[in-house]
């Protein structure tokens, strides 16, 4: 298993619902987990199904300090209250972005039993979640920092403390 990374067009398609939570789709919401762990720079807290070229609609995240597999997931409502994240992309390395995401949100999805769940998330767990959804609607980060008319930024090397040197890059 291996992250698409862009420009590949699989990261552009919109994703097909869940019909039924299976064994073979709890396997591999597993070894999403256990690739996505293997992310270090950016560390990675999600991955979505079209990142691996497929088109059922779920994603992993982390949530706290575990991973969780979201099935069929939907955002039913967003508050007003926006928050700029610097946000990455597993798959777009070495890019950074300035992305306004709103604070909370309503959403719905099954969990890994196939319970369908609804509920106010707030935080980085909204966060993510809004990420990892874009992702199955064929919408990138990136799209969000056009559209916002975000900076984006490109990783150009490490300073002697070992961090990223970001350089802004034109975005047009």
């Amino acid at each position: 298993m291996q992250v698409v990374k862009a420009p590949d067009n699989k990261l552009r398609i919109k994703t097909k619902p869940v019909k039924k939570v299976t064994p073979e789709l709890l396997k591999i919401a597993q070894e999403m987990i256990e690739l996505t762990k293997t992310f270090e720079d950016p560390e990675g807290v999600g991955l979505a199904s079209t990142q691996i070229g497929r088109n059922e609609r779920f994603f992993i995240a982390k949530v706290g300090k575990k991973f969780k597999a979201f099935f069929n997931p939907q955002i039913h409502s967003r508050s007003k209250i926006q928050k700029r994240y610097f946000e990455g992309c597993l798959s777009i390395p070495q890019f950074w972005g300035e992305t306004n995401r709103s604070t909370s949100i309503v959403a719905s999805y099954l969990d890994e039993q196939g319970r369908y769940i609804k509920k106010t998330l707030t935080g980085t767990t909204a966060w993510i979640f809004q990420h990892e959804v874009d992702h199955l609607n064929g919408t990138l980060f990136v799209d969000h920092v056009l559209q916002q008319k975000g900076k984006m930024y490109k990783v150009t090397g490490k300073d002697q403390a070992g961090a990223d040197v970001l350089e802004e890059v034109r975005v047009v």
